[in-house]
């Protein structure tokens, strides 16, 4: 399947599977329908077993491939991020004003939130409480700052570490907000939030 169609297949449902596959396509379809089953039913509310079945194999297949259901956890999230920065990436290379770009930017946080919020409440929940996944977020944090300041112009390349930070971490509480329903209970405007963050955004392009 490879690394771009497995993140491509994390907007989808699995094909059938093939009587006979690589090992590697047998790993890639394992983390997709483990990425679908921890977004619907939470981490605690599936097991390796359940991931195993929804890929189209025998439970014994999963442990061939994963220690155990964190690490295949893990590997959700990795592509995860991967897939989100890619998308970033490419809607920043298409034409437009620097207005239409920080509008389409903040689109793609958005969607993603959106479409993984019972993966991401997950997360958030195995940070706060499980050391390895922390250790692991922390890593991929450090990737997506990277790859924050390679994707800016040279000028604003200058600005400090700090405020990429600042607004990573701003747009995804956001985001998270938004597409868990707490900004609607907080009597919020959706609307005007998605302005701000634009404009954030926008500041740093």
């Amino acid at each position: 399947m490879g690394r771009a169609r497995l993140a491509l297949a994390l907007a989808r449902k699995l094909p059938p599977r093939p009587r006979r596959g690589p090992p590697e396509e047998t790993r890639e379809r394992l983390v997709v329908a483990a990425a679908e089953a921890f977004n619907r039913d939470g981490y605690d509310g599936t097991d390796s077993n359940r991931i195993a079945r929804e890929a189209g194999y025998a439970p014994g297949t999963f442990y061939k491939h994963f220690v155990d259901k964190r690490a295949v956890f893990l590997a959700v999230y990795e592509e995860w991020v991967a897939r989100e920065f890619r998308d970033v990436g490419a809607t920043l290379a298409e034409p437009g004003t620097v207005d239409d770009r920080a509008e389409r930017v903040v689109g793609v946080f958005l969607a993603h939130h959106q479409r993984w919020r019972g993966f991401r409440a997950s997360l958030r929940a195995l940070v706060a409480s499980d050391r390895e996944i922390r250790d692991f977020y922390r890593v991929q944090r450090r990737k997506q700052l990277v790859i924050l300041a390679e994707m800016q112009t040279a000028r604003k390349k200058k600005a400090i570490r700090e405020r990429d930070a600042l607004l990573l971490f701003t747009i995804e509480r956001a985001a998270d907000a938004l597409a868990d329903g707490e900004a609607e209970a907080l009597e919020l405007n959706h609307v005007s939030l998605r302005a701000l963050l634009v404009a954030l955004v926008r500041e740093r392009l």
